[in-house]
């Protein structure tokens, strides 16, 4: 598999690198076992093994999280997308990487004029008045100036960083190259399906360069909220939005973390947390759509206990059958209904082999557990973490969008009763559940399913002509193919050869015991030791034939057995 890394030559300085950083942190066992230092030496990067690593005497997440951090945007990314997934890694690997952080040194303003015109096709100074040179803000990805219309209009641009994506195209192709490398080499890591996480990794990373698709994010929302007074989602200036700079407006208020400028706003706390559930709430469980990073920096307070949320490159999607499959979980957990819990389970486990008897214990004892706590006392984010851990301990991988979907319950819980003791997520959650169940069985719905599921029908009854047709075309031409996977095939083969082999020594047998006596009728003829020859062949025979007899016997019996 190490020639699938060579092949990428240009990328090898980088994977040196990677290699030496990952050695630096303590990390270098695994560069030997997935045969990266195997290529680069063949490449003639010698990789130096003697480079001594104070972070050696730190525990293995904690290495693993600074090596990501040297690593750049793309590992930094990795690493926060990796923090989300319960499911694939225990608590404390997860809560190390969620420390990791994208704030980095900020591009010098000269560098980004040049992506400003581009996006604009004019000069900065034409469009945007008192554009800021110290950014606002500055991440992995991309970072923030402030600015002022020609209309008044307060806005913040988000600038992608130059050079970026060559950088992080690099970066995704030698993770690909390293998952399948890892798949292949660490037998005990093929249960994490690196290869497929990586593959989610890739599209979540281009969805957030492409700072146009987080514009659409943007008016996405807003149009779900547009009948909502108490949340606010900034408007978009599409004139000005391109894949490398959005134009947005500026919200200022109080950030969700600042609690004293909270109480001396006059702000409502515990209504702030309710507004700030249901908004969330909403967005999962009714329009399909949320934001997946709801952390108190994306969330600002308005007067009027208004709550404005930012920063949307980062959102989950839910098909409506992700959104039935979430109900039911949730009104399982809600409702103690272990059956429906263990049904939903089975569904995400997909093709994947599954312990169903073992899963269903642990889906009850969960359930028991949880039986006799008044619902006023679940903390939500404790179940869900329990259920991951469940989903962890039968290696099933969970789709991104519900890694995504759990994070955002457990932060919203964890900011809810930061401003409320007394605040329970499933207590808001319950409605939700039950408009979302009565929704789905109205009169209405269940016609427009049936309806829905009688034209699939139609269409396939309508299709058997046109596919029955090409059937025969097909066996005309010689084209058609059948294979047959019939299970236990080869055990059915060695039975039978088995058995000729018994019935072969049967006939062999009986073909002895027959000569020999013929044999034994002749008493002329030559002599050995006073004994006719032929009365020593045929005892010789009968002695064969009785052998073979037991081992006809022991074979019968070794085979019933079986």
């Amino acid at each position: 598999m190490a020639t699938a890394v060579l092949g990428a030559v240009r990328d090898l300085p980088r994977l040196h690198e990677i290699s030496l950083v990952f050695i630096r942190h303590g990390l270098g066992d695994l560069v030997r076992r997935v045969g990266v230092a195997t290529a680069l030496e063949r490449a003639g990067q010698i990789l130096h093994w003697g480079e001594a690593a104070k972070s050696t005497q730190l525990e293995p997440q904690q290495r693993l999280r600074q090596a990501l951090e040297e690593l750049g945007p793309t590992f930094v990314k990795l690493g926060q997308m990796l923090s989300t997934r319960d499911d694939l890694l225990p608590p404390k690997w997860t809560a190390e990487l969620a420390r990791l952080h994208s704030t980095v040194a900020p591009v010098p303003f000269e560098e980004l004029l040049p992506i400003i015109e581009r996006a604009i096709g004019t000069a900065p100074s034409e469009v945007f008045l008192d554009l800021e040179r110290e950014p606002f803000g500055a991440a992995s990805i991309a970072q923030v100036h402030r600015a002022r219309l020609a209309d008044g209009a307060q806005v913040v641009l988000k600038i992608r960083r130059p050079g970026i994506e060559g950088k992080v195209e690099a970066d995704l192709r030698i993770l690909g190259h390293l998952a399948q490398l890892v798949e292949s080499e660490l037998p005990e890591a093929r249960r994490y399906q690196p290869v497929r996480v990586v593959d989610e990794f890739r599209r979540s990373l281009m969805r957030e360069l492409d700072l146009a698709a987080e514009a659409r994010n943007v008016e996405r929302f807003a149009r779900n909220f547009r009948d909502d007074p108490y949340i606010l989602i900034p408007r978009i200036f599409p004139e000005w939005t391109s894949a490398v700079m959005n134009v947005q407006e500026r919200i200022d208020g109080i950030p969700a973390d600042d609690a004293a400028s909270i109480e001396r706003a006059g702000l409502d706390p515990k209504l702030l947390a309710r507004r700030g559930a249901d908004s969330v709430l909403k967005m999962i469980l009714v329009d399909g759509f949320f934001h997946a990073d709801p952390h108190p920096g994306n969330v600002i307070y308005l007067p009027g206990n208004r709550i404005a949320m930012i920063d949307f490159g980062m959102a989950g999607r839910l098909t409506p059958a992700r959104r039935n499959q979430i109900v039911d979980l949730l009104a399982g957990l809600a409702g103690h209904d272990d059956e429906a819990m263990l049904e939903v389970l089975l569904d995400w486990a997909g093709e994947d082999a599954v312990d169903e008897e073992r899963l269903a214990a642990d889906v009850h004892e969960l359930a028991f557990d949880y039986a006799d706590v008044p619902l006023k006392d679940i903390r939500i984010g404790a179940v869900l973490h329990r259920v991951t851990a469940v989903v962890r301990e039968h290696g099933i991988v969970l789709p991104s969008d519900l890694t995504l979907m759990f994070k955002a319950l457990i932060t919203l819980e964890g900011l809810g009763r930061k401003y409320d003791p007394d605040f329970r997520l499933v207590e808001r959650l319950k409605p939700f559940l039950d408009r979302a169940i009565a929704a789905r069985y109205a009169p209405a719905a269940v016609v427009r399913r049936s309806g829905a599921n009688f034209n699939r029908f139609l269409g396939l009854v309508g299709s058997v002509p046109r596919d029955l047709g090409r059937l025969l075309k097909d066996a005309r031409r010689g084209r058609m193919r059948v294979d047959l996977d019939l299970k236990r095939l080869d055990s059915f083969g060695r039975k039978l050869d088995s058995t000729i082999d018994r019935i072969t020594i049967g006939i062999m047998t009986a073909s002895l015991v027959i000569g020999s006596s013929i044999v034994m009728t002749v008493t002329s003829g030559p002599q050995f030791y006073g004994v006719p020859v032929f009365t020593v062949l045929g005892f010789l025979g009968y002695l064969l034939a009785f052998f073979n007899s037991v081992w006809i016997i022991v074979s019968i019996w070794r085979s019933r057995r079986d």
